[in-house]
């Protein structure tokens, strides 16, 4: 591999970006501006689904894979505490996004700010816990049957209709260490071809909100 980061570490690089990207607009967020607020509720839901699957794809293909690796099944149940923990925080601050839409004022924005740094800390928390415990056991096991099944689970989970949208966010504002990684964990073609021809619909509705901001 050309990188020494794997796929794990490449997708909580977009997670983390997008939270950063979510409190950098909720601080800045125009009093009274309605289509704003709709806006950054479109990107809201892509988010939250992308966090949501990246968890329950852990769950379901990766933790399976490490436990058969040697993994400990105590760490792994403990990072399943830290994923509900996320998940109730994800819950809240979808809940104060919703407000901001119905009341898209200042002060809801500045809730909405608020549960997102609640949510932010949680899951730095978290990705931090997971990559000190993961990342050297994903890397030195990369070849292993059990971690390229891994692999395929989670492409055959994400479907080539949401590849290239999945794709195009993963590079959207990504380091060159980041965008190589993600080519050395999957055919740069492949990357390649699916954002240009499958990305559009991010570029259009999720990253023309960062734009516009």
């Amino acid at each position: 591999m050309a990188s020494q980061m794997s796929m794990n570490r490449v997708i909580h690089a977009a997670l983390r970006r997008t939270l950063d990207r979510f409190a950098d607009a909720l601080a800045t967020f125009p009093d009274g501006d309605a289509a704003r607020a709709r806006e950054l509720a479109t990107a809201w839901q892509y988010f939250y689904a992308q966090f949501t699957s990246h968890h329950t794809g852990e769950h379901a293909f990766a933790w399976p894979a490490l436990r058969e690796l040697g993994v400990s099944g105590e760490l792994l149940d403990q990072l399943d505490v830290e994923h509900d923990k996320i998940a109730d925080a994800l819950n809240a601050s979808g809940q104060a996004i919703s407000t901001l839409v119905a009341a898209p004022t200042s002060a809801s924005a500045a809730a909405a700010h608020e549960r997102i740094t609640e949510l932010s800390a949680v899951a730095a928390d978290h990705l931090v816990h997971e990559e000190g415990e993961l990342e050297q056991v994903y890397w030195e096991k990369h070849d292993t049957p059990q971690i390229k099944e891994m692999g395929r689970k989670f492409s055959r989970d994400v479907g080539l209709s949401e590849a290239g949208s999945f794709f195009a966010w993963l590079q959207d504002g990504a380091t060159p260490e980041e965008n190589a990684a993600l080519r050395a964990n999957v055919p740069a073609p492949v990357v390649t071809i699916l954002t240009a021809v499958r990305g559009r619909s991010y570029r259009r509705n999720i990253a023309s909100v960062w734009r516009a901001g």
